[in-house]
């Protein structure tokens, strides 16, 4: 078969969506401050706030409910860093806790964050996982306590798919006293969000993830919440978070929010179908696999697998040299030779952790690309095993 480029790795970042580029294009030319007072200014006011609309209506939020970020990072640290601030000037000292509770498999900007912030005084709790990837809700009952401030739990894992019940989730954490923030930037795009229905205080998104630009996220604060911005100096988006706002990028957002309302539930159950023949192909293909995540509440376009005696960065590289790009895991933590935190925290074994990849779908991918890869993929696990002096055939 001829070699062909394959693009599997849609968790890590998603390609431009051609009319994004079309917009970003014609916006290029509008270099107007948004604060500033003038009509160059204005026009950059007016792009801002019309992709804040369609950020907030995407989510059942109102518009000045959302605060434009610099990614999903800055904004899952904002949140999470309103319990360290102690700041006189801040509405959050007025209910200052310093208890945070949070998953163990967390995006690592998270988990970091939680760390940092445990060297400065606050008190945090990881909660455990069952084998899917589900959090235990009794623990979750169990780990509020009074000095509770914020409880945040991923919506849908960047490695494993796994979708959390949010609105249970939400309904335990209200019930303790604590405020409920979600890293939605996996999910965001994907599946159905409303804050309210949902009972979310803190929301964080991303473009990068749906065929928008990278440099950019969004954060939903509900109102009325205590909040601390995390970059202090400016007034800008309402004095929550300084610096003059990315007038480009924001306008490739609210584009990418734009189309995803129109594309985003057809796109799923395409993307759901090939995701289906990949898995149906491999397990037909290829023996000694194991797949990860949960079997049904998980993202249509998320395969997380793991093949015995097969080492992941190995697999990585020879479908690399056939066009064939995918994971070991979350992107940010690509270098790290230690296994997927998240493998780990679901008891999978050590030497079957590094035995895996995640290959990630998205709009562009077809079932030409599936064939592709199924036609590659068991003789590249073949050549791997061969060299390894761990396996050996069931």
């Amino acid at each position: 078969m001829e070699q062909r480029q394959v693009y599997l790795d849609n968790n890590a970042t998603t390609p431009l969506h051609p009319e994004v580029v079309r917009t970003l294009t014609e916006t290029m030319a509008c270099f107007g401050n948004p604060s500033s007072m003038h009509g160059f200014g204005r026009e950059a006011r007016g792009l801002v706030e019309e992709a804040r609309s369609n950020v907030a209506s995407f989510i059942g939020a109102l518009p000045e409910e959302v605060i434009f970020v610099g990614s999903g990072s800055e904004g899952n640290n904002t949140v999470l860093s309103i319990l360290a601030c102690q700041s006189g000037q801040c509405s959050c000292d007025r209910d200052h806790k310093i208890h945070i509770i949070t998953t163990a498999i967390e995006h690592p900007c998270i988990l970091e964050t939680s760390k940092c912030l445990e060297g400065h005084g606050s008190r945090v709790t990881y909660l455990g996982v069952d084998k899917h990837g589900k959090i235990r809700l009794d623990e979750l009952r169990a780990s509020l306590t009074p000095q509770t401030g914020v409880v945040s739990v991923m919506m849908a894992n960047n490695e494993i798919g796994t979708i959390q019940d949010i609105r249970e989730i939400a309904q335990i954490v209200h019930a303790g006293g604590a405020l409920f923030h979600t890293d939605a930037v996996q999910a965001f795009g994907k599946i159905p969000i409303n804050v309210v229905d949902l009972g979310i205080d803190f929301l964080t998104v991303s473009a990068h993830k749906i065929y928008g630009p990278k440099g950019v996220g969004a954060l939903y604060v509900r109102r009325g919440v205590r909040f601390c911005p995390l970059i202090h100096g400016g007034h800008q988006e309402r004095g929550r978070r300084a610096g003059t706002e990315n007038t480009l990028g924001i306008v490739g957002l609210g584009k990418a929010v734009e189309l995803r309302s129109r594309e985003m539930a057809e796109e799923a159950i395409r993307i759901a179908a090939l995701k289906k023949a990949l898995k149906e192909g491999i397990v037909e293909r290829i023996p000694d696999v194991w797949f990860n995540g949960h079997p049904t509440d998980c993202l249509a376009g998320t395969l997380n697998v793991s093949f015995e005696g097969a080492e992941g960065e190995s697999m990585l590289l020879y479908l690399d040299l056939e066009g064939i790009a995918v994971s070991t895991g979350s992107a940010c933590a690509s270098g790290s030779l230690d296994p997927s935190h998240v493998l780990m925290a679901t008891g999978v074994p050590v030497e079957r952790a590094h035995g895996s990849i995640r290959m990630s779908l998205g709009r562009e991918n077809t079932m030409e690309d599936v064939d592709y890869v199924l036609d590659k993929l068991p003789g590249i696990i073949n050549r791997i095993r061969e060299m390894s002096t761990a396996y050996t055939r069931r």
